[in-house]
């Protein structure tokens, strides 16, 4: 099938434009035409043209979403952009694509973007959309900038944020690289961003020198316009495409819409590595808060307001809102010891290893319902009590009439937004554990007991899909969600129920880029135990595994060799790893011993110097790890990789699917389980090049029915026996 027999719903010059832009593509990079490729323009295209418009180019009703499926190789980057661009130009709509990460972003604006447009000649403009926090603030950085001339690192400016060392050589350094960064953005060396800066910031540096959208005073700022974020967000007013990750999709989407990227009606929507997008949501829509922590900070408010009461004396209207927060604060301070005991109680209650409390189904006692429904009001009116004084801060900015000095004036307004932050999110906390369960979806809500004493208090929905259906595809013009991993268990089923799309998507996966029977060889060697019965399991691959590594990954393949070993536990991967280091003939790796970039580049230096290297990796190492050709030609997957079954939000999701007569093992842990593992052996091939072999050392995968059900889902390797 070729890209004119899909396009059928778009005018002959959009089919021309389309289809030679993708000859263009091919011949400028050398390229053979992928199958897959082909089909997923086309598919694209096809989509967007069909969309119902009005004569305004409005749509009528919600379209249908696409879901592609396109496996590693397909070249679905390219794909998505080809078919999206011109017919979007050709309705006048922007094209939004989001993807799971900051890096990815950069991937798409910096090579994928312009290799495109040089190669097609076509000439679409491209922006890239991130949060606030990834800029520096310039008056921040000259506030600090200023502290570190007066040798002082504790002004209010860092209330409630861990402040940069002061004294000592990591405070010496400190105090250099805030230097530099000011030289250079102030010499237009530097445009804030703190992707582009050269060097690694730490956190607690980075922190200081930026601000959140609440101690952003926006165009009442003095440096307002030296501010490389709001430079870079007038660049997506002009752009055809934006490059955005799901995080700031989401956020743009909490603030109804349209606040950082284009109108939702106005937009195509390419959400990459779409798998991802579900949890994401579900962590933007909940909420948690140490209790302890939440007294200190109120002590600390306190504190702060009397000394602002001094200071602001003169500032009309100041003393009613100072007097609300401190009021408040209060107030909230005894809820919050009030609340504290009846938490512990049911911590103490149970014998809990792993130092979570559940409620089930989300139902609070009588005593806790009281309490947190007392602890919403009394947030609510803090944070009513902060705005206003936040507001008549931004108002003195703008317009000083009292003596205090413009600089002091800045540093109340940044403590205040910090503040108003933190209250609101507070405040959204006690209102979601007071709020009775709902039958539909529950929210799942549970304490934890932290090792140094304090109580988390956490709060969340168990279904992203009901929120994202109401804020994201019922609004959005036109959206596609693509991904290299969307099928679990060969269906398309768990995908559209946490997106919320089981009756709005038409699904779709791309054939397959490689010959994964010629390139690839899967075994599932008989190691004496499988992965059900967790000690004897350790003890066999303790026993067998340093002769699964010295197995050959294929006649294609000669030495040396890369070996990525997959465990689904840290503590089986430590056991492991201590168990065989004696008998280990290879340099051995193991994730947390060094940030996983150092692994990589220690691994990949030690197969060019003709050495064999293995690399012990969890989770995520599975997924989005790139090692081509002899750096992976060998991917072994110690058992399968079944969720941890006390995570608070996966067991309230079962409990609550096993409440509605529905098996949670079935429409959860077996879904979960099959695109993990997908994600594993997709870790083997990366290019048309590639040969290699999957070994999983867990024999569930033939003795089981589900793991036959496993099995067939797998990519169509060529099967050996051991």
């Amino acid at each position: 099938m070729n890209v004119r027999e899909i396009v059928v719903a778009l005018s002959s010059d959009l089919k021309d434009k389309i289809q030679t832009g993708y000859r263009s593509l091919l011949d400028a990079k050398s390229f053979r035409p992928r199958p897959g490729q082909r089909q997923m323009i086309g598919t694209i295209a096809s989509h967007l043209g069909a969309i119902e418009q009005n004569g305004e180019g409005q749509r009528q009703s919600p379209p249908q979403s696409l879901v592609i499926e396109a496996g590693t190789g397909t070249g679905k980057t390219a794909a998505y952009l080809l078919g999206a661009l011109p017919v979007a130009e050709a309705t006048g709509k922007t094209v939004v694509i989001a993807t799971g990460t900051v890096a990815l972003q950069g991937q798409l604006l910096d090579r994928d973007f312009p290799d495109l447009m040089q190669a097609t000649e076509w000439p679409y403009t491209c922006a890239i959309a991130k949060g606030r926090r990834r800029y520096v603030c310039p008056l921040r950085l000259q506030q600090c900038q200023d502290a570190v001339a007066a040798d002082r690192a504790g002004l209010l400016l860092f209330e409630d944020e861990l402040a940069f060392p002061a004294g000592d050589q990591g405070g010496d350094e400190t105090f250099k690289i805030i230097e530099d960064m000011a030289g250079t953005y102030s010499r237009g060396e530097w445009n804030g961003d703190r992707d582009d800066w050269p060097e690694a910031i730490a956190e607690a540096t980075w922190r200081a020198v930026t601000v959140d959208r609440n101690q952003c005073a926006g165009y009442r700022c003095r440096m307002y316009g030296e501010c490389g974020f709001y430079q870079a967000r007038e660049r997506l007013q002009e752009a055809d495409c934006i490059v955005t990750n799901h995080d700031l999709l989401l956020a743009d989407l909490q603030l109804g819409g349209g606040a950082i990227l284009s109108e939702p009606e106005d937009t195509v929507y390419i959400i990459d590595e779409a798998h991802h997008f579900a949890a994401t949501a579900l962590g933007h829509y909940s909420y948690q808060s140490h209790i302890n922590g939440t007294v200190q900070w109120l002590q600390r408010l306190e504190k702060t307001a009397a000394e602002m009461l001094a200071s602001l004396s003169g500032v009309s209207g100041i003393e009613h809102h100072l007097d609300v927060c401190q009021d408040m604060a209060g107030l909230a301070q005894q809820g919050l010891r009030t609340l504290s005991p009846l938490c512990q109680r049911l911590l103490d209650s149970l014998d809990i290893e792993n130092g979570h409390y559940r409620f089930p189904l989300g139902e609070l006692d009588t005593a806790l319902q009281s309490a947190s429904e007392q602890l919403a009001t009394v947030f609510n009116r803090l944070a009513g009590g902060i705005e206003g004084l936040h507001g008549v801060l931004e108002a003195e900015m703008a317009e000083p009439a009292g003596s205090l000095p413009a600089v002091d004036i800045e540093v109340y307004f940044q403590t205040t937004g910090q503040w108003l932050g933190r209250a609101e999110h507070l405040g959204a906390l006690w209102r979601a554990m007071a709020r009775p369960s709902a039958a539909d979806a529950p929210d799942a809500k549970w304490l934890t007991q932290e090792e140094y004493g304090d109580i988390r208090v956490s709060v969340s929905p168990i279904q992203a899909g009901p929120i994202l259906r109401e804020v994201f595809w019922q609004r959005a013009y036109a959206t596609i969600a693509t991904s290299a991993t969307l099928r679990s268990v060969n269906s398309f089923d768990r995908f559209c129920r946490d997106t919320g799309l089981q009756d709005e998507a038409r699904c779709l996966a791309m054939p397959p880029a490689f010959d994964y029977a010629r390139a690839g060889i899967l075994s599932i060697p008989e190691i004496g135990a499988d992965g059900g019965s967790p000690t004897a399991h350790t003890a066999a691959l303790i026993e067998h595994l340093p002769e699964t590594l010295e197995t050959e990954p294929g006649a294609q393949v000669e030495k040396p060799w890369g070996v990525l070993v997959l465990f689904a536990s840290r503590r089986q991967m430590l056991d492991v790893a201590k168990g065989i280091e004696a008998s280990c003939q290879y340099q051995l790796l193991v994730q947390g011993d060094y940030p996983v970039a150092e692994i990589i580049k220690r691994h990949r230096a030690t197969v060019d110097a003709g050495c064999n290297s293995v690399i012990f990796g969890l989770a995520s190492f599975a997924e989005g790890v790139d090692l081509p050709g002899r750096y992976c030609c060998h991917v072994v997957i110690a058992k399968l990789p079944f969720a941890v079954p006390d995570d608070p939000l996966n067991a309230a999701l079962a409990e609550w699917l096993e409440a509605r007569g529905l098996n949670a093992f079935r429409e959860l842990s077996l879904p979960d389980a099959s695109l993990r593992l997908i994600q594993a052996c997709g870790r083997l091939l990366r290019s048309e090049s590639d040969f290699g072999r999957v070994s999983i050392l867990d024999r569930r995968l033939l003795s089981k029915s589900y793991g036959r059900e496993l099995l067939a889902a797998l990519p169509p390797f060529r099967r050996v026996s051991d």
